[in-house]
């Protein structure tokens, strides 16, 4: 009987994992989406940030939390430019329209790329 490659497949967690920021979950439910939508495998997946996350390492100490998911973040879109799933030029247009959302939201309103006027 042959034993399945666990480390091919995204994790199944029996508990889900606790995470600093809602971005930070957001990013993993995104990756792990992707992967079962057949974009890369985990093998891949696993085997790119841990090359990220290893070069990162050697301009400064990451501290386990936004550091270690921006390099997260980068790794995924590297990924998705890779696929021709977006470009550059699309990915950078899209935080621009973030950034400018972003600066006109008034303090403690909630962040929306279309000013629709609902809050």
């Amino acid at each position: 009987m042959e034993i399945p490659d666990k480390s091919a497949t995204a994790p199944d967690f029996a508990e889900p994992p606790v995470f600093a920021e809602p971005w930070h979950a957001e990013l993993f439910a995104m990756t792990v989406h992707l992967h079962k939508q057949g974009l890369f495998s985990w093998l891949d997946w696993t085997a790119q940030l841990s090359e990220a996350l290893a070069a990162a390492g050697k301009h400064h100490t990451l501290d386990g939390g936004d550091d270690y998911y921006a390099v997260w973040l980068d790794t995924l879109l590297q990924i998705m430019i890779a696929q021709g799933v977006t470009d550059d030029s699309s990915v950078q247009a899209m935080q621009e329209q973030w950034r400018n959302a972003y600066v006109r939201t008034p303090h403690g309103k909630p962040v929306r790329l279309a000013d629709d006027g609902a809050d």
